[in-house]
């Protein structure tokens, strides 16, 4: 008899987290785990449907603003209902309506955190809840060793008992039509370098800078062009730079694609620029396409891309440095090659999915060996 594994989450909208939630119950032996997911809030997300559709069981709760204490009991209904083996909760808030759910029941309680937000912080309630939930936490892990420390931090919870396990993605190549369909819309000379960036428009993703980094690589004399996928809140006022800096006969935005593939299969470079960030899923799909990266010093990112052998790290926020790290990439093509061909070996080694699931399969089976009866 299979394990039920029971996924905690705010929804199944696009992002990160989601995407990792949905990689993991598509990439774990069915045979071995039944997997289902609860979301704490409504409507459930494009990640859902995908999920339905393979007969995935997912269920969403109507939370109520502020500390809704009536979720605390519908989970362990749901617990109890489904005879769940072990809640795997996703990010902190589910964590805490998840941990409470489950006393009083046999599951297993895990805590997965994510990412977390800039700039970071704590309260004295943390201070003394937490300690007290993670007494009643069977396993806690971390998507990278930053996140991890930020748990020390700011959650109080001892670093000897998180466990580090990167996410995973299944790399996907575009179609070759889709990648000769953009080449069209976006003709750009064989010599030019074509930077590229996928994320939501939003102040934490530091567009501006890339942008200001951006206008001293083509004022240096650098052939290249900028393209800018995602959409979002800072829309209007990246579109108001871009013609501050008069950089937009050199600046794409296409705006949101929901499988930008083939955009990034087309860009040479790929930049990272944000404030704050944990383990970008866009950075791994860039790996694994065998990208060159340059990102900032921000969360995983210096622990994903290895600097001076799969791409550039650079401080945070600093235009200049970005800005050199560009220039220097874009003008040595050998360096471009060995860094792509760096970037693919890493991602094979680490960040496939595979290497996600079978680690969080063990971790699972460590926890409960034997399904509940």
């Amino acid at each position: 008899m299979p394990l039920k594994i029971l996924h905690l989450t705010y929804d199944m909208r696009i992002g990160g987290t989601e995407q990792v939630i949905k990689n993991l119950i598509l990439g774990t032996d069915a045979s071995r785990f039944t997997m289902s997911v609860l979301c704490i809030e409504s409507p459930l997300g494009p990640f859902a449907e995908d999920l339905i559709n393979q007969d995935i069981h997912i269920e969403a709760l109507s939370r109520k603003p502020g500390f809704d204490a009536s979720l605390i009991s519908q989970i362990r209904q749901h617990i109890k209902e489904h005879k769940i083996d072990i809640i795997h909760c996703h990010q902190y808030t589910p964590y805490v309506y998840g941990a409470l759910g489950a006393l009083m029941t046999p599951a297993k309680v895990i805590f997965t955190e994510h990412g977390r937000f800039y700039p970071d912080s704590t309260t004295w309630k943390r201070k003394v809840i937490n300690p007290l939930l993670h007494r009643f936490t069977h396993a806690t892990t971390a998507i990278s060793a930053a996140t991890r420390d930020a748990l020390v931090e700011f959650e109080f919870i001892p670093k000897r008992d998180i466990e580090v396990i990167y996410n995973g993605i299944i790399g996907v190549e575009p179609e070759p039509s889709q990648l000769e369909s953009l080449k069209q819309q976006y003709p750009i000379a064989e010599q030019c370098t074509l930077f590229g960036t996928i994320a939501r428009l939003d102040p934490i993703k530091n567009h501006s800078m890339m942008l200001r980094a951006f206008k001293r690589v083509i004022d240096a004399g650098v052939d290249a062009n900028l393209m800018i996928v995602g959409d979002g809140e800072e829309r209007a006022n990246t579109e108001a730079l871009i013609n501050e800096l008069d950089l937009s006969q050199h600046v794409f935005m296409t705006g949101y694609e929901p499988k930008p593939h083939a955009h990034l299969a087309l860009m040479d470079i790929y930049l990272l620029p944000s404030l704050s960030e944990g383990t970008s899923m866009t950075l791994l799909e860039a790996m694994y396409l065998g990208k060159p990266c340059i990102v900032t010093h921000a969360g995983g990112n210096p622990e994903i891309v290895i600097h001076n052998e799969t791409g550039f790290v650079t401080p945070n926020d600093d235009e200049q440095a970005f800005a050199d790290a560009m220039i220097t990439l874009a003008q040595n093509k050998p360096l471009q090659e060995a860094f792509g061909r760096a970037s693919k070996e890493q991602f094979i080694n680490t960040f496939d999915i595979n290497n996600m699931t079978i680690t969080y399969e063990a971790l699972y089976k460590k926890l409960c060996p034997y399904p509940r009866a």
